[in-house]
């Protein structure tokens, strides 16, 4: 179909605005768990302005009253499909703490309100449509469907769960960022071929009762089997996870018992920079729908409204991390001519204050693929890019970055561009040349760079497909190097994660022994947190390294995960009690005393180590950005 732009400016969100535009039948009835925003940083926004480019219309329910069906029926039936996506976030994830607490905010709702969408919103929603449309398409999408797209492990009910598609009783779910697959799928629909009849569209799941349409596939284990046999699901793990590359990907099948066989087709190729410029230039609103503005807006726009996205994907390939299963390890990039288009646009922002806030994605300094290779042969099955070390192919340049940085901040109205997405530290220690290093530091932080080392144990970090510990001291030497050498007091902040898998309260310890020398203890600690679709989440329901196959110590006593969380934080003195135990249990005694390298006082001294502990509190960040590196990092001795 011939592109057309809709200069309407936000999408029908009521009959109402349907009305409006003499819309009598939508194509596309869109049923979002998140508030309505129209910015790229949204998929619901760049899904239905893609949709929309191509001449479809589409209708946005955000957040409908789930208990009743006349919430998804306010349009009537769409021409095409349903749509469906949870948000931005996994519901669960939006919902609950990984100590599974309520989190007491929505980010994603009008004013940060919560209770706006139902736990495990795809499938609630899904049945939601399918009891009033019998027969209507249902085709599911986002990062919840496209992480649950196989049977996986369901954290917050501890329990395994089929694929998403079946408990949403959905025609088609699409996995990863969905922009092409969504195309090629309304084409189809749109030339009069059934829903169940789409079953050759790469980036897309359906489900079947016959085998005819299948060449080239390869065999999970069923449902069944995984269920009764966690090393099953270990074994179907490592497939899946062989086979999300688009160039080397296949066909994969998972057999369920009633004869229902669910169907991965391998992955969408990535964007090429022309689509991902195509992408971005659409008819972006790049806020909130202003039907939200009595409630005080939506929390989230306040991250990214002054962000830009430069990339797409990762090949850091961490285990506890999804990209590799949603946006895939082959970095995709926008031209720096879209970058600086959509830099004008932020600029004449009238809230502006002359501050970009990001350049980046899921790693900032990615801006190329890892080798040559991989836009024609795809990513190795069997090898990562910079675990256990950077491979001998890898390619390492910060060039392009480092002359899309130069033009941004040499523009007019422009004070100050700052990175905040992750820095990759080790591929940017591989760096020979160490012009971006330097000018990351002089120009683009905000008097603090957050770092992710995540621990210092090697036996932890070697399970996380994290650098050895020797990376991270190697980077912390150069940065206090640059920064003393300008004559700035800037600081690191690292994130550290407690209780993953292999941790035990040995490593546990020893982070702590690590964070004394440094003289340093983090204000926040996040638990490892096991979400759908990630190598370390099957570790910890399985208790097996998927790619080795060996067993893998899981703690998921959740007294031991506060052990080993309060010793990370082993000066706060509620951590006290907690911190004790978990040095007595683990024989390490010797760090209970007076010495300098005892991390608690015995507790017949409470009076003095209240007084102790008292002075030893996390000072203000305030203060914090006063200190020196040389203080918040200093060496050992």
């Amino acid at each position: 179909m011939s592109l057309v732009m809709n200069k309407n400016k936000f999408l029908p969100i009521c009959t109402k605005d349907m009305l409006e535009r003499n819309i009598k039948q939508f194509d596309f009835v869109y049923v979002i768990g998140d508030a309505y925003v129209d910015h790229p940083s949204f998929g619901h926004a760049i899904i239905s302005r893609v949709l929309e480019a191509h001449g479809y219309t589409v209708g946005i329910i955000s957040q409908p009253d789930w208990k009743t069906e006349e919430s998804i029926a306010i349009y009537g039936e769409p021409r095409l499909a349903f749509l469906v996506s949870a948000g931005n976030m996994d519901s669960m994830v939006n919902h609950y703490f990984v100590s599974k607490k309520p989190r007491p905010q929505d980010a994603y709702t009008p004013g940060g309100e919560t209770g706006k969408r139902p736990d495990r919103a795809t499938a609630v929603y899904g049945n939601l449509i399918r009891k009033r449309y019998k027969n209507t398409p249902i085709i599911i999408g986002g990062i919840e469907a496209s992480l649950r797209r196989m049977a996986h492990y369901d954290y917050w009910s501890d329990s395994f769960k089929r694929s998403v598609l079946l408990d949403a009783q959905a025609d088609l779910l699409l996995y990863g960022m969905g922009e092409k697959s969504i195309v090629e799928v309304a084409d189809a629909l749109n030339s009069g071929i059934a829903v169940s009849d789409i079953t050759f569209i790469k980036g897309t799941v359906y489900k079947t009762k016959s085998k005819e349409s299948l060449y080239d596939e390869l065999y999970l284990p069923s449902y069944e089997d995984m269920k009764k046999e966690k090393k099953q699901y270990a074994h179907s793990f490592h497939i899946q996870y062989q086979n999300t590359d688009p160039f080397t990907g296949k066909v994969l099948v998972e057999p369920y018992g009633n004869g229902v066989y669910v169907v991965q087709n391998p992955p969408q190729p990535p964007l090429t920079t022309e689509e991902m410029d195509y992408v971005y230039s659409l008819n972006y609103q790049r806020t909130y729908h202003p039907s939200y503005e009595e409630k005080g807006g939506v929390p989230a726009i306040r991250e990214i409204k002054f962000s830009l996205t430069s990339n797409r994907g990762c090949f850091g390939g961490c285990n506890f991390c999804a990209l590799t299963f949603h946006q895939g390890r082959i970095i995709q990039t926008r031209s720096h001519e879209s970058i600086i288009e959509e830099a004008k646009e932020v600029i004449s922002d009238k809230e502006f204050k002359g501050y970009i806030h990001d350049v980046g994605g899921p790693t900032a300094n990615f801006r190329h693929t890892s080798c040559e290779k991989q836009l024609t042969h795809g990513v190795c099955k069997n090898k990562q890019c910079l675990f256990p070390q950077p491979c001998k192919n890898l390619t390492v340049d910060h060039k392009d970055y480092l002359s899309l940085l130069r033009k941004l901040r040499g523009l007019d109205g422009v004070k100050k561009v700052f990175v905040r997405s992750g820095i990759r530290f080790d591929y940017l220690l591989e760096d020979e040349d160490d012009t971006f290093f330097r000018e990351l530091v002089k120009y683009h932080i905000s008097g603090q760079l957050k770092v992710a080392p995540e621990h210092i144990s090697d036996a932890v970090l070697s399970k996380m497909g994290k650098p050895g510990n020797h990376v991270y001291r190697a980077f912390i030497e150069k940065y206090q190097k640059l920064n003393k050498e300008m004559g700035l007091q800037q600081f690191l902040v690292p994130y550290l994660m407690s209780s993953h898998p292999g941790s035990t309260l040995k490593e546990a310890i020893e982070l702590a022994e690590y964070l004394r020398d440094l003289g340093y203890m983090p204000e926040q600690v996040q638990d490892f947190y096991p979400t759908p679709s990630t190598m370390s989440t099957v570790m910890y329901y399985t208790g097996l390294d998927p790619e080795s196959g060996k067993q893998v110590y899981v703690c998921k006593n959740p007294h031991e995960k506060a052990m080993q969380r309060a010793l990370i934080q082993y000066r706060n003195p509620k951590n006290y009690q907690l911190v004790r135990e978990a040095l007595l249990k683990a024989g390490r005694e010797d760090l209970i005393g007076f010495d300098k390298k005892c991390l608690i006082r015995p507790e017949n001294n409470r009076a003095f180590t209240d007084k102790v502990n008292k002075k030893a509190k996390p000072v203000k960040k305030t203060i914090e950005k006063k200190k020196t590196i040389r203080n918040v990092h200093k060496k050992k001795g």
